[in-house]
């Protein structure tokens, strides 16, 4: 088996040294599947954090002047140092995060595309000439990299979240601070290794993990920060945007979600179901863009349940790392109750089980992967996102109506939708209110688009020629004098 432990980090990354906290605290990280603690990460603080904005403010004084060309070259190294160890760097984040391997295998390619991305996209980010009102001056419009990037990662995703931050802030001539998730810490500092080993300067990168309210105070509160990136729940979003107003940062947020996955009685339905296993599975279900309520037209409703249920009961549960394992484990055991409190919810006001339901028979954190039909909008997982194995089946009679239904949320992510109408794809486009909207298709995330929400789902883009938007300050500036 490939050896996951060359990048697995159990310390610290700041200012170029790789440090433990100092109280000499740890915490433990557990794979998820087995139960067993693989090794620890240092317990990290506000003084420690500090300590690293120095060393991200000192060295972007210098990085920020670099030249263009030697930047691209860095992240270009990065990106073929991905993909050169990617098998051990998918077998990390399995180990942690509990993904089947080909998804993580996935997320590192796609972690490396970003990379790439931004090594392309940066020699794209012009600035602009402005027609001068009167003789004798020339109006010009500069971007220039906005200072030291502060970024806060999940774990659901620990690599590839940090890819879309890391990326952009790199190419813009950005330093770096980054927090990655408690529970899947690994694969976030292993960019830090990464980053060292193809070259980027002292102080440019720097990793720490800990305590998140202690190392997010310290980052909202500090005036070198000047732009804060985020990955997690609405709450937390909410708290560092309110925080970040004393020092006036530049915030993106990509938040919570409850996504809607619309199925017309004219759909493909196996192509329908197909977008279906992606869209409400992938990671046992905990993505923010994951399918949270399925609202299929009375028509085709019989017939996508029992294919639904065919498809969810042949999924193979499992140690990721173990060969044709579908669903792994759910990250901890909190997510489990949520899920069981959600289905007991559901039951409850009449909902009904078709396949799945209960703790799965390999202990621990494993769950059935579930299917309930019956699904109202007095439910709770109508307005709260279920982060989890379970699949939620509403029925639905006129367009209008689950249009109606699907926009009855805070939260306004991604949306799915199934029809062969090219008409009602365009009504869709108009009326739904979501950031990303997949039509006959399950899994849209690409580099080459924007991603990111509406309404509590977030601000901000990441991704696309977007993503850089945030990493770059504008500048004007009026040459006069320049007449005969």
């Amino acid at each position: 088996m490939t050896d996951f432990t060359t990048y697995m980090c159990q310390a610290n990354l700041i200012g170029g040294a790789w440090t433990g906290a100092d109280s000499g605290k740890t915490i433990d990280v557990t794979n998820p599947a087995t139960g067993e603690v693989i090794g620890t990460v240092p317990n990290c603080g506000a003084d420690e954090t500090n300590r690293a904005i120095a060393a991200a403010a000192k060295a972007f004084k210098s990085f920020s002047k670099t030249d263009l060309l030697y930047r691209v070259k860095l992240l270009q190294d990065l990106h073929d140092a991905l993909m050169d160890n990617q098998k051990s760097l998918a077998l990390l984040l399995t180990t942690e995060q509990g993904k089947p391997l080909f998804e993580a295998m996935g997320e590192v390619a796609i972690s490396a595309a970003y990379i790439r991305w931004y090594a392309e996209e940066i020699r794209r980010a012009k600035g602009e000439i402005v027609p001068a009102p009167s003789a004798g001056r020339q109006l010009l419009v500069t971007r220039h990299p906005v200072g030291v990037v502060a970024a806060i990662t999940p774990w659901n995703f620990p690599s590839s979240m940090l890819a879309r931050k890391l990326g952009p802030a790199l190419a813009a001539g950005c330093s770096v601070v980054a927090k990655p998730a408690t529970a899947t810490p690994y694969s976030g500092l292993a960019w830090g290794k990464l980053c060292e080993e193809v070259g980027y300067p002292a102080g440019v990168v720097n990793i720490l993990t800990g305590s998140a309210r202690a190392i997010g105070g310290a980052i909202m509160e500090s005036p070198d920060v000047r732009k804060v990136t985020f990955t997690g729940s609405t709450e937390i979003g909410k708290q560092l945007i309110r925080q970040s107003a004393d020092t006036v940062k530049k915030v993106s947020m990509e938040l919570g979600g409850n996504a809607p996955f619309i199925v017309f009685d004219d759909a493909d339905l196996d192509a329908a179901i197909e977008g279906a296993m992606i869209a409400k599975f992938r990671n046992m279900g905990q993505t923010c863009v994951c399918t949270n309520r399925f609202y299929v037209q009375a028509g085709i409703h019989d017939a996508f349940v029992a294919k639904l249920k065919e498809a969810v009961a042949a999924l193979k549960v499992g140690n990721g790392a173990e060969d044709g394992v579908q669903q792994g484990p759910m990250i901890d055991m909190g997510a489990v109750e949520k899920v069981e409190e959600f289905i007991a919810d559901a039951t409850k006001k009449g909902a009904s089980i078709v396949e799945g339901g209960k703790r799965h028979g390999n202990g621990g954190t494993y769950f059935e992967p579930t299917v309930v039909t019956g699904a109202t909008a007095d439910m709770q997982f109508a307005t709260e996102e279920i982060f989890g194995p379970l699949a939620a089946v509403f029925k639905f009679d006129e367009e209008a109506e689950a249009i109606e239904a699907a926009n009855a949320t805070d939260f306004g992510l991604a949306a799915y939708a199934y029809t062969r109408d090219v008409g009602r794809v365009f009504r869709l486009n108009d009326a739904l209110e979501y950031g990303l909207i997949g039509i006959n298709a399950g899994l849209i995330t690409t580099v080459e688009a924007p991603f990111g929400g509406l309404k509590e789902s977030g601000m901000g883009k990441e991704g696309g020629s977007q993503g850089l938007d945030d990493y770059l300050e504008t500048k004007y500036v009026c040459v006069a004098g320049l007449g005969s």
